[in-house]
Parts: structure tokens; C-alpha cells; sequence
């Protein structure tokens, strides 16, 4: 990911913490003759190996597992992201870019394919999403239907090896114009305007 260094972000917790909270990423990998990309839920555990993992399960037909075993993958997390207009800084010599916030993490895909592993991995994923319900569903892996469903998926796991953070949030502007921009994107309102609008001010604010 090319990052400049006033969109970089080293902190490994805010990193990890920003998986957590965007979760729903893209695992890439390559066959040796084409790229493979595939849409999944993953969970993250930044104590686990020597630096950290991350976790998930796919359909066992899907054949990316097994050309990705044993090799070097990348997860990508995206967060929320905005257009930025060149009329809100109010100046010439302006143009449009789009503001947005991303982790690449990079790491060996290992696959999982004991019962037990793929019990935990199932479990650990139903109980991050069910703990917001005001009745928690729970897994009953003794049953025929379970165990029909956990024989159509293969659980991973990802060690990792390094990871990449970019907050793209105008910082090559001046300070007036961030807060110009902020201060539209609130104007204009929507989910992910204000959150892109909050990151800003909290990058600002230091």
C-alpha cells in the first residue's frame, strides 16, 4: 500500500483495535497464475504468536484455502471513507481526493482442518457477533445439522508478519482546511461522513 508519511500509522494496538471494529475484510492470495480474493468475517488476536494473529473460517469449496496454505497472505481491513469536494476549502489551486482509513495485515495462512480447531474458530466468531443480541445465539456442535455444516468449511489462521496502517484524513493540507472539510462532512451528515469527520478531529486534536 503505498503510504505517505503523514497518512502512516505505526501504533499496533490503534491498528488492531480498528480490525476489531471493521472486521468484514478481503483475503488476498495468489495461485502463482492469478490473484484470488475472497470476502470474510475475521477475528483478531494481537497476544497470540509473536505478532499476532488473525482468524476466520471459509467454505471448504472454495479452493483458495488450499493454494494459500503454507503461504504469505494479506487481509485487508477498510474502514469508512468519504469524497472530499475541492469547494470546501474555500481556495484555488485545489483538486477532489477521497479521505479514508485502511490496515493491510500481511502474515502465513496456515489451514485448520481438525474438529476441534474448527469448533473454537466457529465459536469464538458466533460469540464476537452474538454478544450484541439481547438473546445470545450459541452453537450446538452435537448435532447432525452442525456437524453436516462444519464439514463444508475449513478454519485458518494467520500469523502474522507485519501490518500496515494509512489514515488518509487531509494531513497534507493545512489546519484550515482540515477543519473546512471536517466541518462539511458533519454539514453533510450520514454514517460514515461523521466518522471520517470524527477521525479528523481527532487527528487534529493530537
Amino acid at each position: 500500500m503505498y503510504t505517505p508519511k503523514h497518512y502512516a500509522v505505526t501504533d499496533r494496538p490503534k491498528m488492531f483495535e480498528f480490525m476489531r471494529s471493521n472486521s468484514f475484510g478481503i483475503l488476498f492470495s495468489h495461485t502463482g497464475d492469478e490473484p484470488m480474493a475472497t470476502h470474510l468475517p475475521f477475528m483478531v488476536d494481537e497476544n497470540a504468536g509473536d505478532q499476532g494473529l488473525v482468524l476466520g473460517h471459509m467454505a471448504r469449496a472454495n479452493r483458495q484455502w488450499r493454494y494459500a496454505d503454507g503461504q504469505q497472505v494479506m487481509v485487508v481491513f477498510h474502514g469508512p471513507h468519504t469524497y472530499v469536494s475541492p469547494t470546501w476549502y474555500q481556495e484555488e489551486e485545489v483538486v477532489p481526493t477521497w479521505n479514508y482509513v485502511a490496515v493491510h495485515a500481511t502474515g502465513i495462512f496456515r489451514a485448520l482442518e481438525d474438529r476441534a480447531e474448527l469448533e473454537e474458530s466457529v465459536g469464538r466468531l458466533v460469540d464476537q457477533h452474538e454478544a450484541s443480541q439481547p438473546k445470545p445465539w450459541q452453537p450446538d456442535f452435537e448435532s447432525t445439522y452442525s456437524d453436516q455444516m462444519l464439514k463444508r468449511i475449513v478454519a485458518f489462521q494467520i500469523q502474522l508478519t507485519s501490518l500496515q496502517g494509512k489514515w488518509k484524513l487531509n494531513q497534507n493540507h493545512p489546519e484550515h482546511h482540515r477543519r473546512r472539510v471536517a466541518e462539511q462532512l458533519k454539514a453533510l451528515g450520514g454514517e460514515v461522513n461523521l466518522q471520517i469527520a470524527g477521525l479528523m478531529d481527532e487527528d487534529m486534536a493530537g
